[in-house]
Protein backbone atom coordinates (compact mmCIF):
# COMPACT_ATOMS: atom_id res chain seq x y z
CA UNK A 1 0.00 0.00 0.00
CA UNK A 2 1.31 3.47 -1.08
CA UNK A 3 2.05 5.60 2.24
CA UNK A 4 0.82 9.77 2.14
CA UNK A 5 4.69 10.28 2.26
CA UNK A 6 4.92 8.35 -1.68
CA UNK A 7 1.96 9.75 -3.06
CA UNK A 8 2.80 13.26 -2.09
CA UNK A 9 6.77 12.76 -3.33
CA UNK A 10 5.36 11.57 -6.55
CA UNK A 11 2.63 14.48 -6.81
CA UNK A 12 5.61 16.58 -5.50
CA UNK A 13 8.04 15.28 -8.10
CA UNK A 14 5.30 15.73 -11.15
CA UNK A 15 4.51 19.55 -10.25
CA UNK A 16 8.13 19.72 -10.41
CA UNK A 17 8.10 18.28 -14.22
CA UNK A 18 5.29 20.24 -14.89
CA UNK A 19 7.36 23.77 -13.49
CA UNK A 20 10.70 22.87 -15.54
CA UNK A 21 8.32 21.82 -18.43
CA UNK A 22 6.72 25.75 -18.71
CA UNK A 23 9.91 27.19 -18.07
CA UNK A 24 12.18 25.32 -21.00
CA UNK A 25 9.37 26.09 -23.25
CA UNK A 26 9.66 27.78 -26.49
CA UNK A 27 13.08 28.45 -27.97
CA UNK A 28 15.47 29.69 -25.22
CA UNK A 29 19.28 29.90 -25.33
CA UNK A 30 21.25 26.85 -24.92
CA UNK A 31 22.93 28.41 -21.69
CA UNK A 32 20.13 29.28 -20.13
CA UNK A 33 18.22 25.91 -20.13
CA UNK A 34 21.54 24.75 -18.52
CA UNK A 35 21.29 27.59 -15.78
CA UNK A 36 17.30 26.89 -15.08
CA UNK A 37 17.53 23.16 -14.52
CA UNK A 38 19.83 23.94 -11.71
CA UNK A 39 17.07 24.98 -9.34
CA UNK A 40 14.85 22.28 -10.69
CA UNK A 41 17.56 19.72 -9.53
CA UNK A 42 18.85 20.94 -6.62
CA UNK A 43 15.43 22.13 -4.71
CA UNK A 44 13.91 18.91 -5.45
CA UNK A 45 16.12 16.52 -5.04
CA UNK A 46 18.05 18.27 -2.02
CA UNK A 47 21.70 17.61 -3.89
CA UNK A 48 25.05 19.00 -1.75
CA UNK A 49 26.75 19.90 -4.65
CA UNK A 50 25.71 19.96 -8.83
CA UNK A 51 27.20 20.32 -12.44
CA UNK A 52 25.01 21.10 -15.20
CA UNK A 53 26.44 21.41 -18.58
CA UNK A 54 25.81 20.75 -22.37
CA UNK A 55 28.83 19.29 -24.79
CA UNK A 56 29.98 20.17 -28.01
CA UNK A 57 30.36 17.55 -31.01
CA UNK A 58 33.84 17.20 -29.58
CA UNK A 59 32.52 16.19 -25.75
CA UNK A 60 34.30 19.33 -24.23
CA UNK A 61 32.24 21.04 -22.60
CA UNK A 62 29.88 24.10 -24.11
CA UNK A 63 27.85 25.77 -21.18
CA UNK A 64 28.66 24.64 -17.91
CA UNK A 65 27.29 25.69 -14.13
CA UNK A 66 28.45 24.22 -11.00
CA UNK A 67 27.91 24.43 -7.45
CA UNK A 68 30.34 22.58 -5.27
CA UNK A 69 31.99 20.96 -8.33
CA UNK A 70 35.20 21.42 -10.27
CA UNK A 71 33.47 22.60 -13.86
CA UNK A 72 35.34 20.25 -15.74
CA UNK A 73 35.26 17.40 -17.23
CA UNK A 74 39.10 15.90 -16.38
CA UNK A 75 37.96 16.06 -12.73
CA UNK A 76 34.36 14.39 -13.50
CA UNK A 77 36.72 11.53 -15.38
CA UNK A 78 38.69 11.17 -12.58
CA UNK A 79 35.74 11.09 -10.08
CA UNK A 80 33.47 8.38 -12.61
CA UNK A 81 36.26 7.10 -14.71
CA UNK A 82 37.16 8.09 -18.54
CA UNK A 83 34.21 5.90 -19.63
CA UNK A 84 31.34 8.13 -18.51
CA UNK A 85 30.39 9.99 -21.24
CA UNK A 86 30.34 6.35 -23.12
CA UNK A 87 28.07 5.23 -20.25
CA UNK A 88 25.85 8.22 -20.43
CA UNK A 89 25.44 8.13 -24.00
CA UNK A 90 24.32 4.95 -23.64
CA UNK A 91 21.47 6.18 -21.46
CA UNK A 92 22.49 4.67 -18.31
CA UNK A 93 22.27 7.10 -15.30
CA UNK A 94 25.78 6.55 -13.73
CA UNK A 95 26.04 6.28 -9.78
CA UNK A 96 29.29 6.89 -7.85
CA UNK A 97 29.53 5.54 -3.88
CA UNK A 98 32.96 6.98 -2.22
CA UNK A 99 32.57 6.20 1.94
CA UNK A 100 36.46 5.87 2.21
CA UNK A 101 37.41 9.52 0.41
CA UNK A 102 36.32 13.00 1.32
CA UNK A 103 33.13 14.55 -0.31
CA UNK A 104 31.47 14.48 -2.29
CA UNK A 105 30.73 11.18 -0.80
CA UNK A 106 27.93 9.69 -3.38
CA UNK A 107 27.19 11.12 -7.12
CA UNK A 108 24.99 10.27 -9.66
CA UNK A 109 24.90 11.21 -13.47
CA UNK A 110 22.25 11.68 -15.99
CA UNK A 111 22.50 12.55 -19.71
CA UNK A 112 21.03 15.15 -21.46
CA UNK A 113 20.32 13.07 -24.32
CA UNK A 114 18.11 13.46 -27.40
CA UNK A 115 17.66 10.91 -30.20
CA UNK A 116 20.81 8.71 -29.15
CA UNK A 117 23.43 11.94 -28.94
CA UNK A 118 24.38 12.82 -26.14
CA UNK A 119 23.84 16.54 -25.49
CA UNK A 120 25.12 17.37 -21.81
CA UNK A 121 25.18 15.88 -18.05
CA UNK A 122 23.82 16.95 -14.86
CA UNK A 123 25.37 15.70 -11.91
CA UNK A 124 24.28 15.37 -8.12
CA UNK A 125 26.23 14.72 -5.12
CA UNK A 126 25.85 14.27 -1.44
CA UNK A 127 21.79 14.08 -1.29
CA UNK A 128 20.74 15.56 2.23
CA UNK A 129 17.86 15.18 4.85
CA UNK A 130 16.62 16.09 7.82
CA UNK A 131 18.59 13.20 9.40
CA UNK A 132 22.26 13.83 7.87
CA UNK A 133 23.55 13.08 4.69
CA UNK A 134 21.04 10.34 2.88
CA UNK A 135 21.03 7.81 -0.11
CA UNK A 136 20.00 8.93 -4.02
CA UNK A 137 17.48 6.25 -4.37
CA UNK A 138 16.19 4.62 -7.68
CA UNK A 139 13.41 7.18 -7.97
CA UNK A 140 15.72 9.88 -7.02
CA UNK A 141 18.09 8.49 -10.41
CA UNK A 142 14.26 7.97 -12.57
CA UNK A 143 13.56 11.75 -11.45
CA UNK A 144 16.75 13.20 -12.35
CA UNK A 145 16.39 11.12 -16.09
CA UNK A 146 13.57 13.06 -16.37
CA UNK A 147 14.47 16.16 -15.73
CA UNK A 148 17.30 15.90 -17.86
CA UNK A 149 14.96 14.53 -20.82
CA UNK A 150 12.69 17.54 -20.79
CA UNK A 151 15.99 19.93 -20.92
CA UNK A 152 17.48 17.99 -24.06
CA UNK A 153 14.36 18.04 -26.49
CA UNK A 154 14.58 21.98 -25.45
CA UNK A 155 18.90 22.20 -25.90
CA UNK A 156 18.33 19.90 -29.20
CA UNK A 157 15.64 22.76 -30.30
CA UNK A 158 17.54 25.69 -29.46
CA UNK A 159 20.49 23.84 -31.16
CA UNK A 160 17.88 23.46 -34.60
CA UNK A 161 16.80 26.86 -34.34
CA UNK A 162 20.28 28.14 -33.69
CA UNK A 163 21.38 26.69 -36.58
CA UNK A 164 18.87 27.57 -39.50
CA UNK A 165 19.00 31.22 -37.96
CA UNK A 166 22.68 31.28 -39.19
CA UNK A 167 22.05 29.58 -42.26
CA UNK A 168 19.56 32.07 -42.82
CA UNK A 169 21.85 34.87 -42.15
CA UNK A 170 25.19 33.46 -43.84
CA UNK A 171 22.66 33.30 -47.07
CA UNK A 172 21.46 36.46 -46.73
CA UNK A 173 24.64 37.99 -46.36
CA UNK A 174 25.93 35.76 -49.81
CA UNK A 175 22.46 36.57 -51.51
CA UNK A 176 23.51 40.35 -50.20
CA UNK A 177 27.11 40.06 -51.58
CA UNK A 178 25.95 38.32 -54.52
CA UNK A 179 23.64 41.43 -55.06
CA UNK A 180 26.50 43.69 -54.76
CA UNK A 181 28.07 42.14 -57.81
CA UNK A 182 25.60 41.96 -59.43
CA UNK A 183 24.57 45.47 -58.96
CA UNK A 184 28.53 46.58 -59.57
CA UNK A 185 28.29 44.44 -62.95
CA UNK A 186 25.07 46.35 -64.32
CA UNK A 187 22.32 43.47 -62.95
CA UNK A 188 19.88 45.50 -60.97
CA UNK A 189 17.00 43.81 -59.05
CA UNK A 190 15.72 42.67 -56.12
CA UNK A 191 12.25 40.73 -56.73
CA UNK A 192 11.42 37.50 -55.82
CA UNK A 193 12.03 35.96 -59.62
CA UNK A 194 15.58 37.74 -59.64
CA UNK A 195 16.52 36.36 -55.93
CA UNK A 196 15.43 32.79 -56.61
CA UNK A 197 17.45 33.28 -59.90
CA UNK A 198 20.24 34.47 -57.99
CA UNK A 199 20.29 32.33 -55.49
CA UNK A 200 20.71 29.35 -58.13
CA UNK A 201 23.61 31.37 -59.43
CA UNK A 202 24.99 31.32 -55.79
CA UNK A 203 25.17 27.95 -55.70
CA UNK A 204 26.28 26.73 -59.26
CA UNK A 205 28.86 29.50 -59.11
CA UNK A 206 31.50 28.08 -56.90
CA UNK A 207 31.21 24.63 -58.51
CA UNK A 208 32.33 25.11 -61.89
CA UNK A 209 29.73 22.68 -64.12
CA UNK A 210 28.64 24.09 -67.73
CA UNK A 211 25.35 26.80 -67.30
CA UNK A 212 23.12 27.19 -69.95
CA UNK A 213 21.09 30.45 -69.55
CA UNK A 214 17.55 30.66 -71.04
CA UNK A 215 15.61 33.30 -71.58
CA UNK A 216 13.82 35.89 -73.75
CA UNK A 217 16.14 38.31 -76.02
CA UNK A 218 17.43 41.34 -73.91
CA UNK A 219 16.60 40.12 -70.24
CA UNK A 220 20.67 40.45 -68.97
CA UNK A 221 22.03 36.63 -69.92
CA UNK A 222 25.20 38.33 -70.40
CA UNK A 223 25.27 39.65 -67.20
CA UNK A 224 24.03 37.11 -65.24
CA UNK A 225 26.87 34.84 -67.19
CA UNK A 226 29.37 38.02 -66.20
CA UNK A 227 27.95 37.06 -62.37
CA UNK A 228 28.46 33.56 -62.76
CA UNK A 229 32.28 34.46 -63.53
CA UNK A 230 32.47 36.88 -60.79
CA UNK A 231 31.10 34.85 -58.40
CA UNK A 232 33.40 32.03 -58.73
CA UNK A 233 37.14 30.89 -58.32
CA UNK A 234 37.54 31.90 -61.82
CA UNK A 235 36.85 35.60 -61.08
CA UNK A 236 40.66 36.69 -61.20
CA UNK A 237 40.72 34.69 -65.28
CA UNK A 238 39.30 36.14 -68.36
CA UNK A 239 35.84 36.35 -69.32
CA UNK A 240 35.60 35.94 -72.84
CA UNK A 241 32.19 37.23 -75.00
CA UNK A 242 31.20 35.51 -77.87
CA UNK A 243 27.75 36.33 -79.80
CA UNK A 244 27.43 33.04 -82.31
CA UNK A 245 24.87 34.35 -84.65
CA UNK A 246 26.94 38.07 -85.47
CA UNK A 247 29.48 36.39 -87.75
CA UNK A 248 28.98 34.48 -91.06
CA UNK A 249 30.26 30.88 -90.29
CA UNK A 250 33.95 31.23 -91.82
CA UNK A 251 33.92 34.28 -89.69
CA UNK A 252 32.73 32.78 -86.77
CA UNK A 253 35.32 29.43 -86.68
CA UNK A 254 38.42 31.59 -86.73
CA UNK A 255 37.08 34.00 -84.04
CA UNK A 256 36.14 30.55 -81.89
CA UNK A 257 39.31 28.52 -82.33
CA UNK A 258 42.09 30.81 -83.54
CA UNK A 259 43.75 30.90 -86.58
CA UNK A 260 47.33 30.20 -88.01
CA UNK A 261 49.97 32.45 -90.07
CA UNK A 262 49.39 31.30 -93.29
CA UNK A 263 46.77 29.91 -93.97
CA UNK A 264 45.86 32.50 -96.21
CA UNK A 265 47.56 35.63 -98.33
CA UNK A 266 48.42 38.16 -95.92
CA UNK A 267 47.07 36.35 -92.56
CA UNK A 268 48.82 36.23 -89.59
CA UNK A 269 48.15 34.05 -86.28
CA UNK A 270 45.70 34.98 -83.97
CA UNK A 271 44.07 33.32 -80.91
CA UNK A 272 40.79 32.50 -80.40
CA UNK A 273 38.13 33.18 -77.87
CA UNK A 274 38.58 29.82 -76.39
CA UNK A 275 42.47 29.84 -76.23
CA UNK A 276 41.52 33.69 -74.86
CA UNK A 277 39.01 32.40 -72.38
CA UNK A 278 41.76 29.81 -70.78
CA UNK A 279 41.66 29.95 -67.01
CA UNK A 280 38.58 31.59 -67.39
CA UNK A 281 34.91 32.11 -68.63
CA UNK A 282 33.76 31.35 -72.35
CA UNK A 283 30.01 32.52 -72.77
CA UNK A 284 28.57 32.20 -76.25
CA UNK A 285 25.60 33.77 -76.68
CA UNK A 286 23.17 32.46 -79.08
CA UNK A 287 24.51 29.29 -79.23
CA UNK A 288 21.55 27.83 -81.05
CA UNK A 289 22.85 29.57 -83.98
CA UNK A 290 26.41 27.08 -84.61
CA UNK A 291 26.23 25.41 -87.47
CA UNK A 292 26.62 21.35 -87.40
CA UNK A 293 30.02 21.24 -88.39
CA UNK A 294 30.75 23.98 -85.70
CA UNK A 295 29.29 22.20 -83.32
CA UNK A 296 31.12 18.90 -83.44
CA UNK A 297 34.53 21.18 -82.85
CA UNK A 298 32.93 22.61 -80.05
CA UNK A 299 32.15 18.85 -78.68
CA UNK A 300 35.40 18.10 -78.69
CA UNK A 301 36.41 21.17 -76.79
CA UNK A 302 33.83 20.56 -73.90
CA UNK A 303 34.83 16.38 -73.81
CA UNK A 304 38.74 16.41 -73.96
CA UNK A 305 39.47 20.20 -73.24
CA UNK A 306 41.53 21.00 -76.05
CA UNK A 307 41.34 22.32 -79.39
CA UNK A 308 43.45 22.89 -83.24
CA UNK A 309 43.63 26.81 -84.57
CA UNK A 310 42.19 26.68 -88.22
CA UNK A 311 45.41 25.43 -90.64
CA UNK A 312 47.05 24.08 -87.70
CA UNK A 313 48.08 20.42 -86.22
CA UNK A 314 48.66 21.21 -82.58
CA UNK A 315 46.37 19.57 -80.20
CA UNK A 316 46.41 22.55 -77.42
CA UNK A 317 45.05 22.15 -74.09
CA UNK A 318 42.13 24.61 -72.42
CA UNK A 319 41.29 24.86 -68.98
CA UNK A 320 37.46 27.04 -69.22
CA UNK A 321 34.06 27.23 -67.69
CA UNK A 322 31.59 27.00 -70.28
CA UNK A 323 28.53 29.46 -69.59
CA UNK A 324 26.13 29.34 -73.29
CA UNK A 325 23.29 31.36 -73.68
CA UNK A 326 20.11 30.72 -76.32
CA UNK A 327 16.26 31.95 -76.34
CA UNK A 328 15.81 29.21 -79.06
CA UNK A 329 13.65 26.04 -78.59
CA UNK A 330 17.08 23.84 -78.82
CA UNK A 331 14.85 20.51 -77.83
CA UNK A 332 12.97 20.85 -81.26
CA UNK A 333 16.43 21.68 -82.85
CA UNK A 334 17.27 18.51 -81.55
CA UNK A 335 14.66 16.46 -83.15
CA UNK A 336 14.75 18.25 -86.24
CA UNK A 337 18.43 17.10 -86.21
CA UNK A 338 19.68 21.35 -86.30
CA UNK A 339 21.26 20.62 -82.92
CA UNK A 340 23.30 17.36 -81.75
CA UNK A 341 21.93 15.80 -78.90
CA UNK A 342 25.07 15.14 -77.31
CA UNK A 343 26.61 18.96 -77.54
CA UNK A 344 23.11 19.51 -76.05
CA UNK A 345 23.06 17.87 -72.98
CA UNK A 346 26.78 18.64 -72.20
CA UNK A 347 25.84 22.29 -72.35
CA UNK A 348 22.67 22.26 -70.14
CA UNK A 349 23.93 20.51 -67.09
CA UNK A 350 22.82 23.30 -65.20
CA UNK A 351 19.55 25.83 -66.41
CA UNK A 352 19.27 28.69 -65.14
CA UNK A 353 16.01 30.66 -66.64
CA UNK A 354 16.60 34.95 -66.51
CA UNK A 355 12.65 35.86 -65.98
CA UNK A 356 11.34 38.31 -68.66
CA UNK A 357 10.86 42.07 -67.43
CA UNK A 358 6.99 41.45 -67.12
CA UNK A 359 7.54 38.61 -64.58
CA UNK A 360 9.61 41.05 -62.45
CA UNK A 361 7.66 44.61 -62.52
CA UNK A 362 8.75 45.65 -59.11
CA UNK A 363 12.13 45.89 -60.78
CA UNK A 364 11.47 48.10 -63.40
CA UNK A 365 11.59 51.34 -61.26
CA UNK A 366 14.81 50.10 -59.95
CA UNK A 367 16.48 49.58 -63.65
CA UNK A 368 14.98 53.14 -64.64
CA UNK A 369 16.65 54.85 -61.99
CA UNK A 370 19.34 52.82 -62.94
CA UNK A 371 19.92 53.52 -66.43
CA UNK A 372 19.01 57.34 -65.75
CA UNK A 373 21.88 57.87 -63.49
CA UNK A 374 24.09 56.53 -66.13
CA UNK A 375 22.81 58.35 -69.30
CA UNK A 376 22.12 61.17 -66.95
CA UNK A 377 25.88 61.37 -66.12
CA UNK A 378 26.84 60.86 -69.53
CA UNK A 379 23.95 63.03 -71.50
CA UNK A 380 25.12 66.09 -68.76
CA UNK A 381 21.87 65.66 -67.97
CA UNK A 382 22.56 64.32 -64.25
CA UNK A 383 19.69 66.35 -61.83
CA UNK A 384 16.66 64.69 -64.19
CA UNK A 385 14.44 62.94 -62.10
CA UNK A 386 11.07 60.52 -62.97
CA UNK A 387 7.73 62.01 -62.11
CA UNK A 388 4.93 59.48 -60.65
CA UNK A 389 3.19 59.34 -63.56
CA UNK A 390 6.25 58.59 -65.73
CA UNK A 391 7.22 55.75 -62.92
CA UNK A 392 3.60 54.34 -63.46
CA UNK A 393 3.41 54.37 -67.12
CA UNK A 394 6.85 52.23 -67.14
CA UNK A 395 5.50 49.52 -64.36
CA UNK A 396 2.62 48.95 -66.32
CA UNK A 397 4.43 48.64 -69.62
CA UNK A 398 5.08 44.89 -71.11
CA UNK A 399 8.38 45.24 -72.50
CA UNK A 400 8.47 43.10 -75.06
CA UNK A 401 12.18 43.85 -75.85
CA UNK A 402 12.97 43.29 -72.07
CA UNK A 403 15.35 45.29 -70.30
CA UNK A 404 17.60 46.39 -73.49
CA UNK A 405 13.98 48.05 -74.53
CA UNK A 406 14.01 49.87 -71.13
CA UNK A 407 17.41 51.07 -71.46
CA UNK A 408 17.09 52.20 -74.90
CA UNK A 409 13.76 54.20 -73.90
CA UNK A 410 15.71 55.78 -71.07
CA UNK A 411 18.26 56.79 -73.16
CA UNK A 412 15.62 58.45 -75.83
CA UNK A 413 13.99 59.97 -72.76
CA UNK A 414 16.92 61.59 -71.38
CA UNK A 415 18.49 63.10 -75.12
CA UNK A 416 14.79 64.07 -75.92
CA UNK A 417 13.32 65.58 -72.36
CA UNK A 418 12.59 69.26 -72.86
CA UNK A 419 14.94 71.68 -70.49
CA UNK A 420 13.87 70.88 -66.91
CA UNK A 421 15.06 68.39 -64.13
CA UNK A 422 11.68 65.99 -64.71
CA UNK A 423 11.01 63.39 -67.18
CA UNK A 424 7.48 62.91 -67.77
CA UNK A 425 5.10 60.01 -69.35
CA UNK A 426 5.37 62.22 -72.51
CA UNK A 427 8.87 62.05 -72.51
CA UNK A 428 8.83 58.25 -72.73
CA UNK A 429 7.15 57.79 -75.99
CA UNK A 430 4.66 54.71 -74.88
CA UNK A 431 1.62 57.08 -74.98
CA UNK A 432 0.27 54.04 -77.85
CA UNK A 433 1.56 51.08 -75.52
CA UNK A 434 -0.16 52.62 -72.59
CA UNK A 435 -3.47 53.23 -74.42
CA UNK A 436 -3.97 49.33 -75.19
CA UNK A 437 -3.17 48.30 -71.64
CA UNK A 438 -6.01 50.56 -70.22
CA UNK A 439 -7.98 48.51 -72.34
CA UNK A 440 -8.43 50.20 -76.07
CA UNK A 441 -8.74 47.37 -78.92
CA UNK A 442 -6.39 46.54 -81.35
CA UNK A 443 -7.22 47.99 -84.71
CA UNK A 444 -9.00 45.59 -87.41
CA UNK A 445 -6.82 43.40 -89.15
CA UNK A 446 -6.85 40.09 -90.63
CA UNK A 447 -7.44 36.95 -89.05
CA UNK A 448 -4.24 35.82 -90.06
CA UNK A 449 -2.19 38.77 -88.97
CA UNK A 450 -4.07 38.28 -85.75
CA UNK A 451 -2.87 34.55 -85.35
CA UNK A 452 0.88 35.35 -86.04
CA UNK A 453 0.83 38.06 -83.74
CA UNK A 454 -0.66 35.59 -80.93
CA UNK A 455 1.94 32.90 -82.13
CA UNK A 456 4.78 35.36 -81.76
CA UNK A 457 3.49 36.79 -78.19
CA UNK A 458 3.39 33.02 -77.04
CA UNK A 459 7.35 32.66 -78.01
CA UNK A 460 8.00 35.46 -76.58
CA UNK A 461 6.53 34.74 -73.30
CA UNK A 462 8.14 31.09 -73.57
CA UNK A 463 11.38 32.47 -74.10
CA UNK A 464 11.24 30.88 -77.87
CA UNK A 465 10.30 27.54 -76.32
CA UNK A 466 8.35 25.88 -78.74
CA UNK A 467 7.52 22.94 -77.05
CA UNK A 468 6.20 25.46 -74.15
CA UNK A 469 4.22 27.30 -76.83
CA UNK A 470 2.62 24.53 -78.50
CA UNK A 471 1.61 23.06 -75.41
CA UNK A 472 -0.10 26.96 -74.45
CA UNK A 473 -1.89 27.12 -77.91
CA UNK A 474 -2.92 23.95 -77.81
CA UNK A 475 -1.10 22.71 -81.27
CA UNK A 476 1.47 20.32 -81.48
CA UNK A 477 4.95 21.35 -82.47
CA UNK A 478 4.45 19.93 -86.24
CA UNK A 479 1.80 22.25 -87.02
CA UNK A 480 3.44 25.22 -85.17
CA UNK A 481 6.82 24.34 -87.09
CA UNK A 482 4.74 24.90 -90.14
CA UNK A 483 2.44 27.77 -88.98
CA UNK A 484 6.11 29.66 -88.08
CA UNK A 485 7.52 28.74 -91.51
CA UNK A 486 4.68 30.48 -92.87
CA UNK A 487 4.92 33.11 -91.10
CA UNK A 488 8.81 33.79 -92.27
CA UNK A 489 7.43 33.14 -95.89
CA UNK A 490 4.88 35.82 -95.53
CA UNK A 491 7.16 38.28 -94.05
CA UNK A 492 10.15 37.08 -96.92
Amino acid sequence: MTSNFDGSWREFQFETLVDLSLSVGGVRPEDELVEGLLPHAVGKLDSGCLLAGTLRKDRQFLFVRSVGLPADLEHLNSLFGPELLDRLEGGEVVRLERPDDGPPHELIAAPVRWRDALLGLVVLGDKESREGRASFSDSDSRFLLSLAGLVAAAVSTSRHVATVERDKSRLEEEIRALRDIARRQGFVGTSPPIDQMLELVRRVAPIGVSVMLRGESGVGKERVARLLHGSSDRSDGPFVPLNCAALPESLLEAELFGIEEGVATGVSRRLGKIELADGGTLFLDEVGDLSLSLQAKLLRVVQEREFERLGGRERIGVDLRLVTATNKDLEVMVEEGEFRADLYYRLRVVVIVVPPLRERRTDIPLLARHFLEIYGERFGRSALEFDREAVGVLSSYDFPGNVRELENIIQAAIALAPPGEVITAADLGLGDQRRRSDGEPDPLVPLKDLEHRHIRRVLEATGGNRVEAARILGIDRTTLYRKLKHIATDEA
